[in-house]
């Protein structure tokens, strides 16, 4: 028996209509036949899940994304998956400084293994860099030197001229002159902590046009909360952030909501999206930041608004506005 095949209404709808079957012949096998096939969710056949004809096989297997036999896990297929969604939002960014301007250069903070980094130059900067006569170019910045030698000899089996990796620290990258005195999009996937910040005051110093960043383990913001609870015990909104489990949840949406202020008070248009195929992680908000030149005043009214409201005035230093 097949009922599904005539509904295709949503999860929730066939939830419904099963707990409706249960009650009318709850221990039969035809309920439980039903059951299964009604509330069975098809396989995903998005693109997103496939190689992509253009993507190296060899890459993917360097990456362990692949196995050596060309095969993939439920794993690697997950992990293949959230790169390309990400890739999807910052392709266009690409075309459009193509379009404008050529060549252009790109820094990803945090790189890690430089999955995102490896991924970008293999499906656009690749067949980009020949036309472009090689001017284009990825900075991969990344603490642990391993990681650094490893991506390195990678890049060199690949034959990616126009990748480079640098053993720094975000905030070290600020001020390093092995980076251009400009760079068109900074990413930052999962830089925990204040590293995130870091890599927006990198970005607004190197005048990025675009700024891709998915924040992770926001903790600063929350211990200036907890530390100054004392002080406005009197003021209700407290309550927020009052249990320890809300301090910490809290603290990390208002680290995010204050960046994108921090953004918009810097002359940009800001969007923030969820990650999809991210789901197991709650860190999977991503912002994307466009410079488009706009008013400043009013973001910027509205973030020392928000830092004074919340008593947290001390870390202006950290989400500074333009004088």
């Amino acid at each position: 028996m097949h009922f599904s095949h005539g509904f295709r209404g949503s999860l929730g709808e066939r939830v419904a209509l099963w707990v409706n079957w249960q009650q009318l012949f709850p221990f039969s096998v035809i309920c439980r036949t039903f059951a299964l096939q009604l509330l069975a969710v098809p396989t995903m056949s998005s693109k997103t899940h496939e190689i992509r004809p253009n993507q190296s096989v060899e890459l993917l297997k360097e990456l362990h994304i692949l196995t050596r036999d060309g095969k993939m896990n439920q794993d690697s297929r997950r992990k293949l998956k959230q790169v390309y969604h990400l890739f999807q939002f910052i392709e266009p960014l690409l075309k459009d400084l193509k379009d404008q301007q050529g060549a252009l250069t790109l820094v990803d903070h945090g790189a890690g293994k430089s999955y995102l980094g490896f991924i970008l130059y293999d499906l656009f900067f690749k067949e980009f860099q020949s036309a472009a006569g090689g001017a284009s170019h990825i900075y991969g910045i990344e603490t642990r030197e391993d990681l650094v030698t490893k991506s390195e000899e990678l890049a060199v089996r690949l034959g990616f001229t126009g990748m480079s990796f640098l053993n720094l620290s975000v905030a070290e990258s600020i001020s390093s002159t092995r980076l251009p005195a400009q760079i068109d999009i900074v990413t930052a996937l999962h830089a925990c902590n204040t590293a995130t910040d870091d890599a927006i005051r990198f970005a607004l110093d190197k005048r990025a046009k675009y700024i891709v960043v998915v924040p992770c383990c926001q903790a600063e913001v929350a211990g200036v909360l907890r530390q100054n609870k004392g002080k406005s015990l009197g003021n209700a909104l407290t309550e927020i952030w009052r249990h320890p489990l809300h301090t910490r949840e809290f603290g990390s949406q208002i680290t995010n909501v204050l960046r994108c202020l921090q953004l918009e008070a810097h002359g940009y248009q800001v969007s923030v999206t969820e990650l999809v195929g991210w789901e197991h992680s709650m860190k999977n908000e991503l912002i994307i930041a466009q410079y488009k030149n706009l008013p400043r005043r009013r973001p910027a009214e509205r973030l020392n608004e928000v830092m004074d409201t919340l008593g947290i005035q001390e870390l202006k230093e950290r989400f500074f506005v333009e004088a």
